[in-house]
């Protein structure tokens, strides 16, 4: 899931110019903030040489339940400190201690700088997981003769990391399905909004053969039904957007 954004592409500035052999130590406090409601706060609380970056998510609560700690104590390990005060989760880097290779420290840029995907890969971890186990039970098998528990596909993982917005994943026998509610409240919005989203709809149709399958609909897809706090269309505000990620024959699925 997740392109880079101006918070990536800003840690990964900041601590390539720390990170440089001749650079010199300076006092930092810096906060990123973007429309998805996550907060970066980048800072030297203890001495120019002591590097914290944390950061705020508000599904957090939900990525927690999804296996986001898993997830992100698999990426920083002995980076991991407690979280700073208001925020949920936070790395530190020594920079008098850095990995000795110029390869590791561009690794370790790369991997600070995705920070927001890692957290937010969990539940896609998860359902590609999930994929994966219901594909090999219907190995040899016709939907008509799927074990109880395939047929109807796992659960749906729901990260509202919008005040009205939300993300929904369901994994089948034969696809994940990726599921945005979008809420548009000015009429500009929605044109924009609907050139934007019919570029996903036409891409598949024009050259794009392997690209995944985009719908787009006003009213809740099937996929969802049964959710609470699902939004209800009204005057073109609200719209659903369904990704329908499909296994290349000769691949698997995997996070983006």
């Amino acid at each position: 899931m997740l392109l880079l954004d101006y918070q990536n592409v800003l840690i990964e500035s900041l601590l390539r110019d720390r990170f440089a052999p001749d650079a010199t130590p300076t006092t930092l406090d810096q906060i990123a903030s973007d429309f998805d409601n996550v907060t970066f706060h980048i800072s030297t609380p203890q001495s120019k040489t002591h590097l914290l970056i944390s950061i705020r998510l508000k599904c957090y609560p939900e990525l927690l339940k999804y296996g986001a700690q898993a997830v992100l104590e698999r990426e920083y390990g002995p980076y991991i400190v407690e979280p700073e005060s208001g925020y949920d989760f936070s790395v530190a880097v020594d920079l008098e201690n850095l990995p000795e290779s110029q390869e590791e420290r561009d690794d370790l840029i790369r991997r600070i700088s995705l920070l927001k995907r890692n957290a937010m890969a969990a539940p896609f971890e998860q359902a590609f997981q999930e994929y994966g186990e219901f594909a090999e039970k219907m190995r040899g098998l016709t939907i008509e003769s799927a074990p109880q528990g395939v047929k109807e596909g796992g659960e749906v993982r729901a990260i509202h990391y919008r005040e009205e917005e939300a993300i929904y994943i369901k994994a089948s026998h034969d696809r994940v399905t990726v599921i945005f509610s979008t809420v548009f409240r000015e009429e500009t919005d929605r044109v924009f909004g609907k050139i934007f989203l019919q570029e996903f709809v036409d891409a598949r149709r024009r050259a794009i053969q392997n690209a995944p399958q985009v719908l787009f609909r006003n009213d809740p897809p099937l996929e969802l039904e049964g959710m609470p706090g699902l939004l209800k269309a009204g005057k073109g505000e609200v719209g659903y957007i369904t990704f329908g990620i499909q296994p290349h024959p000769s691949h698997t699925l995997h996070p983006c």
